[in-house]
């Protein structure tokens, strides 16, 4: 009796170590080809994400995960009058030296799209008008093109235009309504004259706006206030604001720029570029912002023969984590406004070796109080 309750007792045991080999069997076979469910897959995902690796991808879902750590590269030129005065000689204007090249708009930029290519995004102030027609504005110069010169635009990698300056409205309201069609035609955003213009880049929306701002004014610097503030409202990670300003062939900032650049910041803005001095003027930093107040002329057919001939393309770079601003810093390339020293062939063209370190000299000379040396590097960090 005790024999076979023992050999009941020993297949009992047998059978019960069985079962539980053939469960631990299962479950290693179930761990093995992922059947316990998303949050296994999951954790490599995190950690992957965590090391900051951007093809990391979650296992569940199939789908790339972004990385948080981004950055954009704005690149920013002055004064780019695409077009001439009527009343000016037309056998050296910048629409004759179009023609002269075939009417191959790519021309004008042909020597700075290589850098706007690389770049995320390239802006302008649009000094002139796309129209064709010709009743003009009673003042000294007016500037226009026909609307198919705004293709130049497209051409040279220039995503987005400043169109509030003294020049915006030479042919009056239909010049003005001549040229938005164009801009629209070859799909060049703006901003100014109450438009205001969010760019998505990498995930940040980066904001513009567009002013004249010839004095302070309480009234208009309350306009700049609401509209940063509606812009960041609106999700932009950082607004850039523009202004034309200052006095025309002046080196130096004036106290007005000086005054509104600063409540721009003290406000919300993250970068303040300035134009209208047909010159480059000094760049500052205030409150680990950069404003640089007068950008210069860049393809400019205001003039056949300009004195000054010296501008510069001014790159600032913003670093992001999950769309919030970590830090940023800037470069500045100088330019020519022509490619060849003895006319204004409306070709801005980058400098090298003795003229680009005269550039960089002449801006850094300007900028006494910058607290960093500009060259064509970007700069340590200014703001973090």
């Amino acid at each position: 009796m005790i024999n076979k309750n023992m050999h009941s007792f020993k297949s009992i045991i047998a059978q019960t170590a069985l079962c539980f080999i053939s469960i631990l069997i299962i479950l290693l076979f179930a761990y093995k080809y992922g059947y316990f469910g998303k949050n296994s897959a999951n954790i490599n995902s995190l950690e992957n994400n965590k090391m900051g690796n951007k093809n990391s991808t979650s296992q569940d879902a199939g789908k790339t995960k972004r990385n948080p750590n981004t950055s954009v590269v704005i690149s920013l030129v002055g004064d780019c009058t695409i077009g001439t005065d009527p009343r000016f000689d037309e056998s050296t204007s910048l629409i004759t030296e179009v023609k002269k090249h075939n009417n191959d708009y790519s021309y004008l930029f042909k020597n700075a799209v290589n850098i706007f290519k690389e770049d995320d995004i390239t802006v302008a102030n649009l000094e002139t008008v796309f129209t064709n027609s010709n009743i003009r504005s009673r003042k000294t110069y007016t500037f226009k093109a026909p609307p198919e010169f705004a293709e130049a635009l497209k051409k040279g990698s220039i995503e987005g235009v400043d169109i509030d300056n003294n020049h915006t409205k030479d042919f009056l309201e239909k010049g003005f309504e001549d040229t938005i069609t164009a801009l629209k035609k070859y799909n060049i955003s703006y901003f100014g004259n109450d438009n205001k213009w969010i760019k998505e880049i990498k995930g940040n929306k980066i904001g513009f706006l567009g002013y004249q701002a010839w004095t302070y004014d309480d009234d208009a610097m309350n306009k700049v206030k609401n509209d940063i503030k509606d812009l960041k409202g609106k999700g932009a990670s950082i607004v850039v604001v523009s202004f034309h300003w200052g006095t025309e062939g002046s080196y130096y900032a004036n106290s007005q720029q000086k005054e509104i650049a600063h409540y721009a910041i003290d406000n919300g803005a993250d970068l303040v570029v300035g134009h209208h001095p047909h010159v480059i003027q000094g760049i500052e930093s205030y409150k680990g912002k950069i404003i640089s107040y007068s950008l210069g002329n860049f393809c400019f057919g205001g003039n056949s023969n300009p004195k000054d001939k010296d501008t510069l393309v001014l790159q600032a770079k913003f670093d992001f984590s999950n769309t919030k601003l970590l830090k940023s810093s800037i470069r500045v390339l100088p330019f020519s406004v022509s490619s060849i020293s003895y006319v204004n062939d409306y070709c801005p063209s980058p400098l090298k070796g003795d003229d680009k370190d005269r550039v960089l000299k002449k801006i850094n000379d300007l900028s006494p109080n910058l607290g960093f040396k500009v060259n064509d590097s970007f700069s340590k960090n200014i703001a973090k």
